[in-house]
């Protein structure tokens, strides 16, 4: 079992103690031995997971006295149950489970442990359990008298900040929709709903963000009041995701570029209109369940100064909001507070600054928040950087272990209160190749998990469709729900390309395990044959040209055949078997405001465009590369059949020089095409 796991299951117990102890209260827990000086650690793992079930581990070290008989019972969150299990005794009972010992394995010296295993049943979401006991002592790793149940409540404040941040994961934004200029709906979504704040929680997330730019609705200084119906609003959409059981971080989101970017020039009357802003928003939640946490603001940003003197300014915001928040009394005074870095940024001068904030501040209520959508090249697609490259996973392995070492490490819990790619967009398809992507997902979840931090999607509409409720791209969806708990598989590309005519032969390609067995090749329903259709040595997955011949069938252009490699747990490995020649592109004259050159695509797809000068400097907005951005610079219209070049593009081109443009394709061809700008008229040579 990896750390986070661990702490998953640790970080619960405080916060589900309350109803556990009422279980034990009610005699719905099993007996308990009368044992002193117990105590225990427990690790948890699930081996291998798949629709409906699942299979796990259980060891736990003994910490206390030696026991001559053991029961170890713990509460399922989600429903789960036991199915089959082996070196113990499994009885159930409602949400709680317990395992007690065999003849073999009842005695275990201090320091010893148990080990057993079970294969179990789940539905929506698998979750941990809560509340490992043995002989009726919480595996907290402590070690004391069996734990009773109390005859009063517990303390208020009991859970803590990293357990509070924990329970939050997985988080989703409402993205796009408060936060709009213009109105709820300005930008594409509807009214945020109570079915949909239900439908998000069904599909088993935690949390929601819920962005809010308030300025539209501010009025004059110096009171600066909200607009009451806008408050009112805001909490409607709060209460009915807490009615949901979905925690909420409610913030001041594009108001930091609207106004209070100008902090350094305007000083005294922005930080007066801040400070107004939040004094109303917290007397207005300040009677609101714990629930429900305040991030400072979005993504500060502060005009004209050096980013030193913005961490400064920073503090100083964090800090006006932190007196604010807690002076407003209430469930304000012990609140979780969320407080970003200058830009939201991971850089590591960013995090020491803002850890210098949380040590003066010394508030065990507080957690800190950066953003993540990857290494920019990638996640915008430019600089030629099309692939989920080793270069763009060390971006993501070093961003969560500076965020673990700077603050998780030192108690302080980190919430990724933004993530995914940048330009991914379902208005704008093409942009990133989809198993690159899919990799990118699947280890960024990952990577985040094993360093402790809680994440929440950016979803601005473009993974969920706000309108019908429905994923617009269940596999994707598949990937962000599996990767709350395990590791999918992946391989080396997710297309396998084929010529039109001529002799098929076999192809290749690299197994990522990601620490899973490899369990074979489906088309389907259909298992295929090892050794006829495909064979496996070390992690190179060869398929055969007899296997390849018949998936391609006719060879029509395009996706011919669909497999999947599948693994021990996790999403499979979609393989697509795609017929594609060299794309084919035409001369063409046409305006620069709407210049596109005729292209056969012949079952091939765009990865990136290269415009260089005859003298091999670069052309195009971005002349520090000579690969361009894909979409805001060039685009594919396959329903068209044409290669856009967009007016931006144009605009940045000298008039009257030639300028060679290398498409680059998916299947590996490459195109040349050169055009000329001369005023309004672009011409394009095939060559």
């Amino acid at each position: 079992m990896n750390l986070p796991s661990l702490r998953r299951t640790r970080i619960r117990l405080l916060a589900v103690a309350a109803a556990v102890l009422a279980l034990l209260a009610t005699g719905l827990l099993g007996a308990v031995s009368a044992q002193a000086a117990q105590g225990c650690e427990v690790e948890y793992n699930v081996q291998s997971q798949w629709p409906g079930g699942f299979t796990a581990d259980v060891k736990i070290v003994n910490l206390g006295e030696p026991v001559d008989g053991w029961d170890v019972e713990w509460v399922w969150p989600e429903g789960q149950s036991v199915t089959h299990g082996w070196n113990a005794h499994f009885t159930t009972t409602a949400e709680q489970v317990n395992a007690t010992s065999l003849s073999y394995n009842a005695e275990v010296a201090t320091g010893g442990s148990i080990s057993f295993g079970f294969n179990g049943f789940w539905a929506g979401v698998n979750r941990d359990p809560f509340a490992f006991r043995l002989n009726g002592r919480v595996c907290d790793g402590t070690v004391g008298e069996p734990t009773t149940a109390p005859t009063t409540d517990p303390p208020a404040g009991s859970v803590t900040a990293m357990e509070q941040v924990a329970a939050m994961e997985p988080g989703w934004n409402v993205g796009n929709t408060l936060d709009a200029l213009g109105g709820e709906t300005a930008w594409g979504n509807p009214m945020i709903t109570e079915e949909l704040l239900a439908t998000v929680k069904g599909q088993g997330f935690n949390s929601i963000r819920l962005p809010v730019t308030w300025d539209e609705f501010v009025g004059e200084g110096p009171d600066y009041a909200i607009d009451p119906a806008r408050m009112e609003r805001v909490a409607q959409v709060v209460d009915w995701a807490l009615a949901q059981d979905l925690q909420v971080l409610l913030n001041l989101h594009h108001d930091s570029w609207m106004w209070l970017s100008e902090l350094p020039n305007d000083h005294d009357a922005v930080l007066a209109k801040y400070e107004a802003i939040w004094t109303q928003i917290a007397d207005r939640f300040k009677d609101h369940p714990a629930e429900l946490a305040l991030e400072s603001i979005n993504e500060p940003q502060l005009a004209g100064v050096e980013d030193a003197e913005g961490d400064v300014l920073v503090d100083e915001l964090n800090r006006s909001f932190h007196d604010v928040v807690r002076g407003s009394g209430g469930g304000n005074e012990d609140r979780l507070l969320v407080l970003p870095t200058l830009h939201t940024s991971s850089e590591q001068v960013r995090l020491d600054a803002l850890k210098a904030t949380f040590d003066d501040l010394d508030d065990p209520m507080i957690a800190a928040t950066v953003h993540f959508y990857g290494f920019w090249p990638f996640s915008v697609n430019i600089a030629g950087v099309t692939t989920f490259n080793a270069e763009v996973e060390a971006d993501m392995v070093n961003t969560f272990q500076r965020v673990n070492d700077t603050f998780v490490d030192a108690g302080v819990p980190v919430i990724v209160g933004e993530w995914a790619v940048l330009s991914y967009d379902h208005t704008r398809p093409g942009i990133h190749q989809y198993g690159e992507l899919t990799k990118f997902f699947e280890a960024a979840e990952f990577h985040a998990r094993d360093k402790g931090v809680t994440t929440m999607l950016w979803d601005a509409g473009q993974f969920l469709n706000r309108n019908t409720l429905q994923w617009r791209d269940e596999h994707l969806y598949d990937y962000f729900a599996s990767g709350w708990t395990t590791r999918s598989g992946t391989a080396s590309f997710d297309s396998v390309y084929l010529p039109k005519s001529g002799a098929i032969t076999s192809e290749s390609l690299t197994l990522n395990r990601n620490g899973l067995d490899f369990e074979g090749l489906w088309q389907g329903g259909a298992e295929l044959a090892e050794g006829a259709d495909y064979t496996v040595s070390g992690d190179t997955l060869t398929l055969t040209a007899a296997a390849l011949t018949r998936l391609a069938g006719d060879r029509a252009y395009g996706v011919n055949a669909r497999i999947e490699a599948r693994f021990s747990a996790g999403v499979p490995w979609r393989v697509n078997v795609i017929t594609a020649d060299a794309p084919v592109l035409s001369d063409a004259t046409g305006p620069t405001a709407s210049f596109a050159i005729p292209t056969q695509f012949r079952g091939d797809t765009l990865a990136t465009m290269e415009a260089k000068y005859a003298d091999g400097s670069n052309a195009g907005p971005a002349n520090w590369t000579s690969y361009q951005e894909f979409w805001s610079n060039f685009r594919p219209d396959y329903d068209a059949g044409t290669l856009i070049l967009t007016p931006e593009f144009l605009a940045a081109v000298t008039d009257g020089q030639p300028v060679t443009l290398t498409f680059h394709f998916h299947s590996g061809a490459r195109v040349a095409y050169t055009i000329t700008e001369s005023g309004d008229t672009v011409t394009g040579d095939a060559g």
